[in-house]
C-alpha cells in the first residue's frame, strides 16, 4: 500500500509561484508514474502532468511551459513547480500513483491517491 500527502498548496496572486510536493511512504515509487490531477467543485478531476519511471513527462496544454513536474527517488518525492500562476488554476491539486508506469492522462489509471492541496490564485 502506498500512502501520498500533498503539501505546498495556499493562496497567491497571479503571476506568482508555487512548489507542491507530494511525499509517498509504505514503498517506494520508483518504478511508478506520478501524475498531478486538479480538480474544482462541479467538474471532472483533470490531468495536470504526469512523469514516468524513465523521467518522460506529460502535461496538459493548458500548463504546458509554465508548470513543471520531477522527481526525487532518494526522498520518494515528486514535486509540480507552478510559475506564472492564474485564477483559472485554482483547484484542489491531488497526487497519484500508478505502479504499471503508464504515465496517462486518464484518473482511473492510478491506483493510489493523495488527500489534495488547495491552490488558490487572486486576481
Amino acid at each position: 500500500q502506498v500512502q501520498l500527502v500533498e503539501s505546498g498548496g495556499g493562496l497567491v496572486q497571479a503571476g506568482d509561484s508555487l512548489r507542491l510536493s507530494c511525499a509517498a511512504s509504505g514503498r517506494t515509487v520508483s518504478g511508478y508514474a506520478m501524475g498531478w490531477f486538479r480538480q474544482v467543485p462541479g467538474k471532472e478531476r483533470e490531468f495536470v502532468a504526469a512523469i514516468r519511471w524513465s523521467v518522460s513527462t506529460y502535461y496538459a496544454d493548458s500548463v504546458k511551459g509554465r508548470f513543471i513536474i520531477s522527481r526525487d527517488n532518494a526522498k520518494n518525492t515528486v514535486y509540480l513547480q507552478m510559475n506564472s500562476l492564474k485564477p483559472e488554476d485554482t483547484a484542489v491539486y491531488y497526487c497519484a500513483a500508478d505502479p504499471r508506469d503508464w504515465g496517462t492522462r486518464r484518473p482511473n489509471a492510478y491506483d493510489y491517491w493523495g488527500q489534495g492541496t488547495q491552490v488558490t490564485v487572486s486576481s
